[in-house]
């Protein structure tokens, strides 16, 4: 079932990307698997500001080559929560790969 394997995917998509929120922001006092991917990254969920999610876009970049535009309303749906952020990974991903 394809659908599997991509749900599989996204999952680790997920998985890897609370791992890279953690390391990128230094945020000792959280452990990955304490994020939940549908938690928003800013304001009451995650608490991240305009600062952590510059650093997170850019720790982004360098591990996945993807960029986020500069469109603020698209950034805020992109970086809603772990998993708008990893859909909008592999759609990119599977952009530039087709």
């Amino acid at each position: 079932m394809p659908g599997d394997a991509a749900t599989q995917d996204s999952s680790q998509l997920e998985v890897e990307l609370k791992t890279l929120i953690v390391d990128a922001l230094k945020l000792e006092d959280t452990a990955p698997q304490d994020i939940d991917s549908d938690e928003p990254l800013v304001g009451d969920g995650l608490g991240l500001d305009s600062i952590d999610i510059l650093e997170l876009a850019m720790a982004i970049h360098r591990r996945y080559g993807v960029k986020t535009g500069s469109d603020d309303s698209q950034n805020r749906e992109v970086y809603g929560s772990v998993r708008s952020l990893a859909a909008f990974i592999a759609e990119q991903r599977g952009a530039s790969a087709g």
